[in-house]
């Protein structure tokens, strides 16, 4: 704001020029500290907001004590109001019933007679209807409070005074916690034990230097009104440490089974936690079928205790539904710490060593102060009973000055010329009663005297002993720890992980399979089971002479399973089996390309489960014959945004991809009718950052169709595009050496065209031919004879002169539908069997860090170290890609 132009003439009329930004900043700060000071913040020392002081000693001026009848709450209120606080009558209420809510405050400070609220969120009734007076523990925040100990100020009339503190024989702020938000800054302490905290101020006030870790070993975690179950106590050591931190709650959940079913029976919430609210949020999530297992849910709760039922459907596993409702309710909550309080104040973040510290510095400076006063009273007492001792002595004379005196004060100062005595001796002899003149009362006097004496001398001693003092501290806390300590509410267990996806998902086995086209789905094993029962028929394979795709990977796993994406880029990709789309068993299913980030151009040429690679090893082969061997563990735990699997050529891409034992042979098939074979050991093992090894030498404008990892027994069928093929003993290749430009496997020319593929055949197997324009023509292997490396092949389908074939599938066909679940039982049998081998010896990899790896002992020639793809750079450059 500008200053104005005549300030002369505004200066004359009274009015001072201030900017607006001074003006503001002034006011909104002595706003925020007003509401820090006077409402939301606690003092580290009694604990207590000022609303809260304000209402227990209201009370206290009352008398309504716990040993005196309830009275209305209305008149504490109306008291709180007229003298003390003055604001709206809600707030004192609302104050009023947290204090006495006992699921709201571990220790409560009031007794209330009526409706005062309950768990499920009913509010209390109103402040006319209700009673209420103080608990006995409460008369230990108030004790001494009349012997000057605490400082008195003015009230906002100054028509009265009221203390800045509470002398508070406990440590009020950790027992019971507190919560506030102010301008700028909050609070949130939970409430804990008594036993434990005392416990741990008796232990530094023994030892001030206490390790904080050995403090820790005695307060072990907040223990809060309802109860429940804290997970794990790191987040509870670092707010001890430093002031902030959180730690987990959660219910305590029982399974119990019925006549129908199991049910989950919640017997405590968390702590804050409306129970009311906590029955709608599940009922919702049942509505929208977040949560599916759950059948019917009962609120069993009375004066006994809190019984929550949750009643399960049959066949449920309690502990996925107890895990999604941990996730999407609040019987799991985290609670959070800081420890703000005001100290002078000055609002400062208390670590909790320093809030005992400040606790205990506040009770040594309460008993000093209340000291002072008793050794103050006794003094002023004794110097009575001394006097009167005198008197006593002289009973005569002072009988006669008395009685010849004209008045009080003419004795009084005859009484203090003769006998020496001072004022306030003199005039405690005049109103001496004539009983005390008796020999008992005599003998009474002098014994009080002496009780004085010992009382003068044991006070002094605590004025002038710090040890002494300790002593009294320890004694007083001590008497609160055998009168009002407790057992824990709250257990503590272990750490929890963080709820993942996975927790939630019920382990069933299912079916993933993937096309040709890149389509994939999951259909439940049970399936399968369940259609056209004792029924004869081809199963699922039958209707694919009717489709333009063909099954290209399928398998047994569970919905826990990982599944492996290897990509004609090199990369590879993890997802979990529940997270692909299930879909009926006729379902095409969900393009890949929605579920994984691939890239224009990028598709899946191989589809694995990582639990069939437990000692087993991953063969890669590129277009360009550029082969490579890594371990299966190696894939184990990869990241779901995909990793570099091979490093590639540029203009290269991965073609083929397979599992192998390490003691397999390998054959490779080429475009113009070359092939050979060799052990897989010659492809020595290597990283996932290696660009691999030649595997054969091929001739210019000559590429990869295909590759098998095979046996000795096994035949092999090769495919042309003119529809002419073979079947071909293994053995009639002769193993060679990796690297080499390898042995005829079916001519080509005019006839026959191209090599297309080649597959692995047995007598279940059938074939799919696939032309180009993506019709499927189906064969059996039975119907090609075995034929020698050198001949020509059959015709294997008829082609229109313009036709041509463009790819080979196999896959293991079955004539009835007990042999399909015959072999998926098999091989969920062996999915266990590897499962379990893993849980006892499961590698660990660091997948990211693997070094560079090329096959550079193994280069024979000048010609293959050119044709040898080289390595990548490190995964800086796997990321960038």
């Amino acid at each position: 704001m500008n200053s104005p132009k005549n300030p002369e003439i505004i200066l004359k009329k009274g009015v001072n020029p201030i900017l607006i930004e001074e003006e503001l900043r002034s006011s909104f700060l002595d706003y925020a500290m007003s509401v820090v000071v006077s409402r939301a913040i606690p003092d580290v020392r009694d604990g207590l907001k000022p609303v809260h002081r304000r209402i227990l000693y209201t009370m206290h001026t009352l008398g309504f004590i716990h040993s005196k009848p309830y009275h209305k709450s209305v008149r504490v209120v109306g008291e709180v109001l007229g003298k003390f606080h003055p604001h709206g009558d809600q707030a004192v209420y609302g104050t009023m019933v947290g204090l006495v809510q006992e699921f709201a405050k571990r220790y409560p400070l009031l007794d209330g007679q009526g409706n005062w609220g309950s768990v499920d969120g009913d509010n209390a009734a109103a402040m006319r209807y209700t009673e209420v007076r103080m608990q006995k523990i409460t008369q230990e925040m108030l004790a001494d409070l009349g012997k000057e100990t605490v400082d008195f100020v003015p009230t906002f009339d100054e028509s009265n005074v009221e203390p800045t503190l509470l002398p508070a024989r406990f440590p009020q702020l950790l027992i019971n916690g507190t919560s506030g938000i102010a301008v700028g800054m909050a609070t949130s302490i939970p409430p804990h034990n008594l036993t434990e905290v005392v416990q741990g101020c008796l232990s530094l006030l023994a030892n001030p230097n206490l390790p904080d870790r050995e403090l820790f070993d005695i307060i072990l975690a907040p223990d809060f009104p309802t109860g429940g179950i804290i997970c794990g106590r790191a987040g509870i050591i670092r707010a001890y440490e430093t002031g902030r931190g959180n730690l987990i709650l959660r219910a305590v959940v029982a399974e119990e089974e019925t006549k129908k079913g199991t049910s989950l029976v919640i017997t405590e919430l968390p702590y804050q936690v409306n129970k009311s609210e906590l029955i709608i949020k599940i009922a919702d999530l049942v509505k929208n079928k977040m949560i599916e297992g759950i059948s019917n849910i009962r609120d069993e709760s009375d004066k006994r205790g809190m019984r929550l039922v949750i009643e399960l459907k049959r066949g449920e596993i309690p502990s996925v539904t107890l895990n999604q409702l941990y996730k999407y309710t609040q019987l799991q909550t985290s609670v959070s710490f800081l420890m703000l309080a005001l100290l002078d104040n000055k609002p400062i973040v208390f670590t909790l060593k320093r809030q005992l510290q400040e606790f205990l510095t506040h009770r040594r400076q309460v008993i000093y102060k209340r000291t002072e006063y008793d050794l103050k009273k006794a003094l002023a007492r004794e110097h009575i009973l001394a006097g009167i001792i005198i008197a006593l002595d002289n009973i005569d004379e002072v009988i006669a000055i008395i009685k010849s005196s004209p008045s009080a004060q003419v004795a009084m100062d005859a009484l203090n010329t003769k006998f020496l005595l001072s004022a306030e001796q003199s005039k405690a002899i005049l109103e001496m009663r004539l009983q005390r003149l008796t020999g008992l009362e005599q003998d009474r006097i002098r014994e009080d005297i002496k009780e004085l004496k010992n009382a003068i001398a044991a006070l002094q001693l605590i004025l002038h002993d710090p040890l002494v003092l300790d002593k009294e501290i320890k004694r007083e806390l001590e008497e609160i720890k055998e009168s009002y300590g407790d057992a824990r509410r709250t257990r503590i267990e272990g750490p929890i992980d963080a709820l993942s996806d996975l927790d939630l998902i019920p382990e069933e086995d299912i079916v993933v399979t993937l096309t040709k086209k890149g389509y994939i789905k999951r259909v439940l094993l049970h399936t399968y089971e369940l259609q056209h029962r004792g029924g004869k028929g081809k199963m699922g394979m039958a209707s694919l002479g009717d489709s333009d795709d063909i099954v290209q990977d399928i398998f047994v796993t569970t919905t826990h399973g990982d599944l492996l994406f290897f990509t004609n880029f090199g990369r590879v990709y993890c997802m979990k089996a529940y997270e692909i789309p299930e879909g009926s068993r006729i379902a095409k299913g969900r393009a890949i390309v929605n579920l994984l980030p691939l890239i224009e151009g990028e598709f899946v040429v191989k589809l694995l489960n990582s639990f069939d690679l437990h000692d087993k090893f991953i063969v890669m082969l590129t277009r360009n014959g550029v082969i490579k061997r890594t371990k299966g563990a190696s894939f184990v735990k990869i990241r779901c945004t995909g990793i570099r699997a091979t490093a590639l050529r540029e203009g290269d891409e991965l073609v083929f991809c397979s599992i192998s034992t390490g003691q397999d042979t390998i054959v490779i098939a080429t475009k113009s009718g070359q092939g050979i074979r060799f052990k897989e050991e010659e492809v020595r093992c290597m990283g996932r950052q290696a660009a691999g090894v030649r595997g054969i030498r091929l001739k210019e404008a000559d590429e990869v169709v295909g590759m098998e990892v095979v046996a000795e027994d096994q035949d092999l069928l090769f495919a042309t595009s003119r529809g002419f093929g073979k079947r071909t003993r293994v053995q009639d290749f002769r193993i060679a050496h990796r690297g080499g430009v390898g042995v005829r496997t079916i001519p080509t020319g005019k006839r026959n065209g191209d090599v297309v593929g080649i597959v692995r055949v047995n007598e279940e197997t059938q074939i799919l031919l696939i032309d180009k324009d993506g019709k499927i023509i189906r064969i059996s292997p039975t119907e090609v004879r075995t034929m020698g490396r050198q001949a020509q092949g059959v015709r294997l389908i008829r082609l229109d002169e313009k036709q041509e074939l463009s790819s080979i599938v196999a896959f293991q066909d079955f004539d009835t539908e007990e042999e399909l679940l015959a072999k998926l039982a098999l091989a969920k049998e062996q999915q266990a069997a590897t499962i379990a081998m893993m849980a006892k010896t499961c590698p660990v990899t660091d997948n990211d860090d693997e070094d560079s790896d090329v096959d550079m002992d193994e280069i024979q020639d000048e010609t293959e170290l050119d044709n040898l793809v080289g390595d990548f750079d490190d995964e800086q450059e796997d990321t960038e890609e």
